[in-house]
């Protein structure tokens, strides 16, 4: 399938699927007992034989209960959490820490309200010791590509809560990683402010396919079937805690993605398959 100069370059590939990018297998953990003055908890097993595995360039949504360990697989692909037993692999290598190879946006938007919306997105380029004409080159073009190119000397304090995203997402593309991982992005937003942006991502995830590049992989963990549909090549459900993919969904629903999808039968029905999943799972540990 062709796509037009002035189309979003966000096609699935007609070949199927690509090789693992994201491999997952048997993955446990476990977070000790703590006291806190007299309060004493038990030891929490979060994730138990977790298992998935992401193909290259693949768009995939990770759904479930509260509680289920889905952030917490997020935060091990961070690097900001170490595996109790199992395995990660990135590629062909074990996950051992933070990975350069992986950007991570979190719903906060961790953005420093000392620096400008330029210096932010810079920071990632800089700590990997970036010149400064080439960083401030690099994080100018995604600013303007994101409609932010008027705003590049702003501080996050004066931008809206979708512009702050935003800048989020570019600091994480800045220094061009093939993963993006998503920790609830869009969840503190207004639907209607929710739903541009969901759009705005799928137009950045299609651009960074140019000039030949393959298309990054994407890990979106969301609470929101809607989003998760919407959004994803393949949806993962996890069981409650103690979390594991309980079974995943493709979505087949062409791409571009567009507003007026949502309202499609054929968008009706899939939803309405992964809300039974979830719904299933809800009842059983209720």
């Amino acid at each position: 399938m062709t796509v037009p100069d002035n189309k979003i370059d966000d096609v699935q590939d007609p070949v199927g699927r690509g090789p693992d990018k994201i491999v997952a297998r048997h993955v446990t953990k476990t977070f000790p007992p703590r006291k806190t003055g007299r309060v004493k908890t038990d030891e929490l097993t979060v994730l138990s034989d977790f298992e998935l595995a992401i193909p290259e360039g693949e768009f995939l949504a990770l759904l479930g209960p509260s509680g289920c360990g889905k952030s917490t697989f997020l935060n091990i692909l961070a690097g900001l959490e170490t595996l109790s037993d199992g395995e990660v692999l990135v590629g062909d290598e074990p996950l051992t820490g933070v990975n350069r190879d992986i950007g991570v946006v979190f719903q906060g938007y961790a953005l420093l309200p000392w620096r400008s919306v330029l210096a932010n997105v810079e920071t990632g380029l800089e700590i990997r010791g970036v010149r400064k004409a080439q960083r401030r080159a690099i994080a100018t073009e995604l600013l303007e590509k994101v409609g932010l190119g008027g705003f590049l000397h702003s501080y996050p304090h004066q931008l809206s809560g979708g512009m702050r995203q935003r800048v989020a997402i570019v600091r994480a593309l800045a220094y061009d990683p093939s993963i993006l991982v998503m920790d609830e992005p869009f969840a503190a937003l207004d639907a209607n402010t929710r739903e541009l942006l969901q759009l705005e991502l799928l137009r950045i995830w299609g651009l960074s396919q140019q000039d030949g590049a393959k298309r990054k992989t994407v890990l979106f963990v969301t609470h929101s079937i809607d989003e998760a549909v919407f959004l994803a090549d393949r949806v993962a459900v996890m069981t409650a805690r103690p979390g594991r993919v309980k079974e995943t969904v493709d979505i087949d629903l062409p791409r571009p993605r567009t507003e007026e999808i949502r309202n499609s039968p054929e968008f009706v029905a899939i939803r309405r398959s992964v809300a039974e999943i979830l719904r299933a799972e809800v009842r059983d540990v209720a």
